[in-house]
């Protein structure tokens, strides 16, 4: 962990994305790279997966009622030096066998690129958060993502199964309650079950940071990963934290969110557009894997007012800090723009004229967004 940093607390969170059958087995495809953006969302049917969505409960002192991914704060035991004992087989590779985790540090933001070493911990950045992402994924909707200990031959290529069948119900439902209780307890569950979290089946995202003055004085530098598997794992319901949980494709939640049937943070709301480009989990798990050896962006988004409405400033945009100036321009000379207008809770509009970095994907627009790409 981190202690130095004084605003924020490390946080990891996980886009979970299971295969749904579709109806006459039928496949959908990717649109070619370039293909200007659709401002309407895709029908649920063109997906054939389905993501992960909790909902806070309504006592939460940080986003409370809040549907989010499964995710939450790294803990000291996620650096814990016992790992090195529960990947003894692969705690001598290069990042622990995360073969296609080799970005340069200037392509990577601080959560990631900081030498974990030099704050006392033997364990990378990129093992630690995902062990995070998958402890609290287990803590908070029961889904376990683990291979056998024994089971020496990873592949980052494949979609993963991620969990142990011959894990019982019982045996889990025992091993969540010690996990949420001391989270020193997934260490000695690996040790136990003689499994492994499965570091390798997650990706690296993105990176998202509370801006100041929103959701209370709690503030998250948190590392979005995705992990897509090949069916939908059974869930267990805790009723503390988290209320409930349901499956849904992503144009399923970005049309509940504007129905106001349900509310989703912009991270979310930014993330679940992005996936709306893919509506195949064989070719999202292809972008996800081939995408992450880019790099990542460090979003820290700035909010302020512009015609008496709360604009969330992204970088690139020609206001936001550290822009080289105020006339930065986007696509064909106009002024560049990458922000999202906050009209009120449940209305939200993306505008946005610059490319992504490190080959990522735009957001699909709902109607009243702008995209002039």
């Amino acid at each position: 962990m981190n202690h130095s940093l004084k605003h924020w607390k490390e946080a990891a969170t996980l886009i979970v994305a299971a295969e749904q059958r579709l109806c006459g087995g039928s496949r959908t495809t990717t649109p070619p790279r370039g293909t200007k953006l659709t401002q309407h969302l895709p029908h649920a049917s063109r997906f054939d997966y389905n993501t992960l969505l909790l909902k806070r409960s309504g006592k939460s002192g940080f986003m409370p009622n809040a549907y989010v991914f499964p995710g939450g704060l790294v803990d000291p035991t996620d650096f814990s030096s016992e790992w090195l004992d529960v990947f003894k087989s692969l705690s001598s590779a290069p990042r622990f066998g995360l073969r296609r985790v080799k970005q340069k540090a200037e392509t990577r933001p601080p959560v990631f690129a900081t030498d974990r070493v030099n704050l006392g911990s033997p364990i990378p950045g990129e093992v630690a958060f995902r062990i995070c992402a998958l402890r609290e994924t287990f803590e908070e909707s029961g889904v376990l993502l683990v291979v056998p200990r024994d089971t020496l031959q990873r592949d980052e290529d494949t979609i993963h199964d991620g969990i142990d069948n011959d894990i019982c119900p019982d045996e889990l439902k025992k091993w969540r309650s010690l996990v949420n209780q001391n989270p020193a307890n997934f260490i000695r569950m690996c040790r136990e079950l003689g499994v492994l979290p499965n570091i390798w089946a997650l990706h690296e995202w993105s990176n998202w940071l509370t801006p100041e003055g929103s959701y209370g004085v709690r503030r998250f530098d948190t590392a979005f990963f995705i992990c897509c598997l090949k069916e939908i794992p059974h869930t267990l319901q805790d009723q503390k934290e988290i209320e409930l949980f349901q499956w849904s494709t992503p144009s399923e939640v970005l049309q509940s969110y504007e129905a106001k049937e349900f509310w989703i943070a912009p991270p979310q709301f930014y993330e679940l557009g992005r996936l709306c480009q893919l509506p195949s989990l064989n070719d999202l798990h292809r972008f996800a894997r081939e995408r992450a050896v880019e790099g990542c962006e460090h979003w820290m988004p700035v909010v302020t007012v512009e015609d008496d409405k709360l604009v969330s400033l992204l970088p690139g945009d020609r206001l936001y800090p550290g822009t080289l100036s105020a006339s930065s321009t986007g696509h064909d000379g106009v002024a560049a723009l990458h922000r999202l207008v906050i009209e009120d809770s449940y209305t939200v509009r993306l505008q946005i004229n610059i490319p992504p970095k490190y080959k990522h994907l735009l957001p699909v627009l709902p109607l009243g967004s702008e995209s002039l790409l």
